[in-house]
């Protein structure tokens, strides 16, 4: 055998080798943050809520308060929501949980005292410790009332419902303890700074409860409340001299009638009183119900159907009363949402919107060129399209 030939043979044998031991040890995937993560039990999620909304209204009451807890921008573009949560929540042991929100609604969620003029709100901050049934959770978490939550992929409409905006508490910052005692029956009670505070405005604590009994897989019945004393209002970051003992109780009944249908009916009952001397009226209430129905009719595409009826008698919560009679108003939503997903991480919604309140004039329909209201209306309609991504 010549040089030549005896190169491509040791050649041959090599390339041959190679590939063999190609083939039996593949090359190493590369190691991401979030397999690093995961395998230490961190999660990290997030998501981005965009939309815009037309409204035949100003965006606010007769009374100055806004007529939307967060759409509440007549004709506007907005990043409502950018949210990104890490949490640790093992099944036993120390675990922890940080939710920012960035964006228009985290100007409306944040809680007193009130910290810069930042669209960014430290949603949920908190520490927390479970044993079997037992959990323990210390800092700032959001509240157990309503059928609607803040962080939007949690709903499935675009605009929140009245009784999540004038009806419950967000967030309290305080120890909740929450005890599993079967698969039907679970527990909670805790102990908190009050109604969306993260220092106590009048150092008294409020305590929250909450029983949610689940008798079938397709039912699930929640009863919760909040009871304490707090200031009637906390205006240019500042409690009010006036305060009193606020008692909330909130009623949710969902029951997924089929794999597409759900129904969800939500109730709420509360009341504000006034304890300081010479006080125009001593005990303010306000009570509501909201009912859903949810249909899913392909992976893709969904429908949703939203009626309420909110009854703020004497005022307190949106300031609107009728003239004629000194009573607060009673007012009315419906609320219809088409939502397309095409992929599981992404969702348009296009929402119709009709508000109607007993108050003639209670909605502000136009304003004037120095920003005041011009003309009223009683009733107000809304078209939007929401843009939803989740990762």
């Amino acid at each position: 055998m010549n040089r030549h030939c005896a190169f491509a043979a040791t050649t041959t044998l090599l390339l041959v080798a190679g590939g063999s031991a190609a083939a039996a040890d593949p090359p190493a995937a590369p190691i991401s943050l979030s397999s690093l993560l995961a395998a230490d039990g961190i999660v990290v999620s997030g998501y981005l809520d965009a939309a815009y909304e037309h409204q035949s209204g100003a965006g606010e009451f007769s009374s100055g308060v806004p007529d939307r807890v967060f759409d509440a921008r007549a004709d506007s573009f907005a990043l409502h929501q950018a949210a990104l949560t890490i949490a640790k929540q093992p099944q036993e042991g120390f675990g922890a949980v940080v939710n920012l929100t960035a964006g228009q609604d985290a100007e409306v969620i944040k809680s007193y005292p009130l910290q810069g003029g930042a669209n960014f709100d430290l949603t949920q901050g908190f520490v927390q410790y479970a044993h079997g049934p037992l959990t323990l959770m210390l800092g700032k978490f959001v509240t157990l009332a309503g059928a609607e939550v803040i962080a939007s992929p949690g709903n499935s409409n675009f605009s929140r419902s009245i009784l999540f905006g004038y009806a419950i508490p967000f967030t309290h910052t305080g120890l909740r303890a929450t005890y599993a005692i079967d698969d039907r029956w679970t527990l909670v009670l805790g102990v908190d700074n009050g109604w969306d505070q993260v220092s106590d405005a009048n150092r008294q604590k409020t305590i929250e409860y909450g029983v949610t009994f689940t008798p079938a897989k397709s039912v699930t019945l929640l009863v919760d409340g909040y009871v304490g004393r707090e200031p009637l209002a906390i205006v240019n970051n500042a409690p009010s001299a006036a305060q009193g003992q606020r008692f909330l109780v909130d009623v949710v009944a969902t029951w997924n009638a089929t794999a597409k249908l759900t129904l969800v009916l939500n109730y709420d009952d509360a009341s504000q009183k006034d304890d300081s001397p010479g006080a125009v009226l001593h005990t303010y209430r306000w009570d509501g119900v909201a009912a859903y129905g949810n249909y899913q009719f392909t992976d893709r595409w969904r429908v949703s159907l939203r009626g309420e009826y909110f009854d703020d008698r004497n005022g307190y919560r949106t300031g609107v009363v009728d003239p004629s009679s000194g009573r607060g108003q009673r007012w009315k939503e419906t609320t219809l949402t088409v939502g397309y997903a095409p992929a599981k991480s992404f969702e348009l919604r296009l929402e119709g919107r009709y508000d109607e309140s007993s108050v003639p004039g209670a909605f502000v329909k136009s304003l004037d060129g120095t920003g005041q209201p011009l003309t009223f209306a009683r009733s107000l309609d809304s078209v939007a399209i929401e843009a939803l991504y989740k990762f």
